[in-house]
Formats: C-alpha cells, structure tokens, sequence
C-alpha cells in the first residue's frame, strides 16, 4: 500500500474535529473529555487525526512539500488509535492510523528520519533488540527458572518476553512471577533465550517496515522450530504486532497468539490458577493501546467501497483485550477496582509508542502524567496495567510529578492473590 491509495480516506474527512474527543456519548466530564495527547499538547489542528490526513492530502495534490515541519507532525504521535477510533463512530469508512503509517514510510523513503529512530533501528541491527544492549544477555532475566530452551528442545507454549521485560531490571521481577505463575498452573513453557529478537513493531510504526520484516521472518521461523501451539508474551506491543501487523504483511506465524492475560485467564477459569489470598488493594486498570483497541487482530484487506463492509470486517478498536484483565482483577479476593473516565477503547495513551518515547520524551511523560492524575482522580490508591511500556511510562511519571500511586503489572497482583513470589 501507499500513501495515495488512501486518498479516499483523506478526502472523505470532513475536518468535524471528532478524532479530537472521546465520543460525546461516552464523556463523563469536561476535565477528561479529550482523547488524542498530541493536539491536547500542541494544540494546533495539524497534529490532530484530520489535520494530519490533510497534511497528507495537500502532499499529495502538491499544495505542500514534504520536509521538517510534515516530519514533525507525523511524529509527535503515538499512534494510540483513539483518533481512529472516535472517527469510526461517525465515519467507518476512514483509516486513520494506516495513513499516519503510511506518511511515515514516505518519511523514511525520503531521508526526513528522526535521529533518535536511526539510533534505535541501528540498536535492532546490531543486538536485535531497541535498547542496543547486549543480545547475549537477553534470556538472563529468566536464569534460575528451569525453561525449556526451545533452541534444543520442543514445549507447547512458546513464551516471547519483548525487549522491554529482557532489559529492565525494575520490571525483571514481574515477569519472573509471570512465569512462576504459568509454570506452578503446569504449563509446559519454552523460551528462545538470548536468540530471541525484538518483535520489530517499533520499527514498523516509525517507518522502517522492511526492518519489522526480518524479524518477522526470525520470529515465524523460531515458532515452527519450537513445535509450539501457542505463543504467550507479556508484552501488549509485542502481541499487537503479531496480531496485526505480522498477518497484514503477510507473515502468518501458524500458532494460537495470547497475551499473557488471556492465558491467565483462561487458567483461571479452568481452575488450574487458585486466588485465594486476600490482596487489600484499591486499583484502577488503565487499558495500554497495543492491547487493547489496536490489540484487534488482522481482518484482512477489503476490495471496493468501505462503506460497504459488514461490522464483522471493521477494526473500530472494541474488539481488543479488555474483558479479561477485569475479569482477572474482579476474581482477586479483597481488591477494589474503580473505573477510570477514560477506559477501554477510549482509553487515554501513556505516552510510549509510536516512537515518541525515544524521539520526543516531553510529550511520553506529558501523557503519562495526565493519566496518572486521571488515574488519582478515582481514588484508588495504585494504577494497574498490562504493558512493560506502559509500566515504565507511569513508574518515571508518578517520580517526576513526586506522587505516592503504586505501578502494579496485572500478573504481580495475580501471584499475590495465588500466593507465588515474584523474585
């Protein structure tokens, strides 16, 4: 696909600004009516959703060149979907995100790159992972666990942790009690270890597609190697690109996808997971974007009119992870959960994806910081998520704004309540 083949899309925006807001009839309040950190930040119709499909449009129709200024309001979005998805309550016909996409790519295409995206696809070169760390070192955070290395030997479920929970320490212990959880439930686990590379969803969203395809192309082959049936990863971006990302460019990875909240869940429900312990909490759950309205799967590319395709067809953002993770956080013996404004599909961005957090950290801790105080303005006295990325957001977040709020991953909870420790 290209930019032009999206020129429908741009010409059908009206400019009614509704890309800009939670849909009215899900506003609960003035103060947390909003759904795009972008024009929330700036302020200036181009960095909103239809601003920026008329950015495109002028591109196109040789109105405008591309050069800095276009580079700049391609990339101070995180490419969250709200605009997308508020646009498809009254137009279902548009794509939103795919045309942000797209003028990304012909940003790359024509040399107008983003020096800290060059840093990090450079980092994905050379120790296939964003952070650049050592790739020999990317199986250490399960040492200790007794794995099946799937490198050598078969397991049924193949567990993909993500750059994100191989190299940070602060969150090393999260997803070792994850493990623990699903390994005491009886699961028969297998990790890639230091052969596991990143999931190239980062590179794909900031332009570089052709760098998401050769990780694709390592992951498919490591799942087939595995002989695994199910592939599990604890990482809400990581699931979105296999979910959606890998199958539209053609990368089928032939096993049953789960973020780990579906497995858990699952296990739950089978009674192979007990939560019996008491855990006096009062929480809020913040929905990442990757899970949830862009955690829908693949659909299928659709010929002719769009106007024209059933509902089961259209990827409006309601059809992601959502129901699980409550249903979790309800099953936990002593827990609160209050609701924030902001939830499910409408869910407010932290700030993390789309390559905002490495090219433009002061909109990534800007939006963390609303949420937070969205997040203390229910009363709850921790905020839990089901995403490393959103996790490191609100954790430098509440440090910066000098905050008490704790940051709990879903599956911390969850080894509490079933009484598993996490180290």
């Amino acid at each position: 696909m290209t930019l032009d083949d999206y020129r429908l899309d741009m010409m059908g925006c009206s400019r009614c600004s509704m890309c800009k807001w939670v849909p009215l009839n899900q506003v609960k309040s003035w103060r947390y009516a909003r759904s795009c950190p972008s024009i929330s930040k700036y302020n200036f119709h181009a960095y909103s959703g239809s601003g920026k499909m008329n950015v495109a449009l002028s591109l196109l129709d040789g109105r405008i060149e591309l050069d800095e200024t276009v580079a700049d309001i391609a990339y101070k979005c995180t490419l969250c979907g709200a605009c997308d998805v508020s646009c498809k309550v009254y137009r279902d016909d548009i794509e939103l995100c795919e045309v942000i996409e797209e003028l990304r790519e012909l940003c790359v295409t024509e040399g107008l790159l983003i020096p800290e995206h060059m840093i990090m696809i450079d980092s994905m070169k050379k120790e296939d992972n964003v952070f650049g760390e050592p790739k020999s070192e990317r199986g250490n955070w399960a040492e200790g666990l007794g794995l099946k290395d799937v490198n050598s030997e078969s397991a049924d479920v193949l567990f993909h942790a993500g750059c994100r929970f191989s190299y940070d320490e602060d969150l090393r212990g999260k997803v070792r009690g994850s493990v623990r959880l699903l390994l005491d439930a009886g699961a028969d686990i297998g990790i890639a270890g230091k052969e596991e590379s990143c999931c190239g969803g980062r590179a794909y969203e900031v332009g570089y597609r052709g760098e998401m395809d050769n990780y694709a192309d390592d992951v498919v082959a490591r799942v087939k190697a595995s002989g695994a049936t199910v592939l599990v990863t604890p990482c809400s971006d990581c699931y979105s690109t296999f979910k959606y990302f890998y199958p539209r460019a053609g990368h089928e990875l032939g096993v049953e996808v789960l973020h780990i909240t579906e497995y858990i869940d699952r296990l739950v429900k089978d009674r192979r997971i007990a939560l019996s312990h008491d855990v006096p909490l009062h929480v809020t759950y913040h929905d990442p974007c990757h899970l949830g309205r862009r955690g829908e799967p693949y659909l299928g590319k659709w010929e002719g009119d769009k106007l024209l395709r059933p509902l089961s067809r259209k990827r409006a953002g309601r059809n992601g992870i959502f129901d699980q993770p409550r249903d979790i956080l309800k099953a936990i013996p002593g827990l609160k959960l209050s609701e924030m404004e902001r939830v499910r599909e409408y869910s407010w961005c932290c700030g993390a994806g789309g390559g905002v957090l490495e090219a433009h950290p002061d909109l990534a801790l800007w939006s963390a910081t609303e949420r937070i105080r969205e997040a203390g303005a229910t009363g709850a006295e921790a905020i839990v998520t089901a995403c490393p990325w959103c996790e490191r957001s609100f954790i430098d977040a509440i440090s910066e704004m000098g905050e008490e709020m704790a940051v709990y991953d879903l599956t911390e909870l969850v080894t509490m309540s079933a009484g598993i420790g996490g180290e």
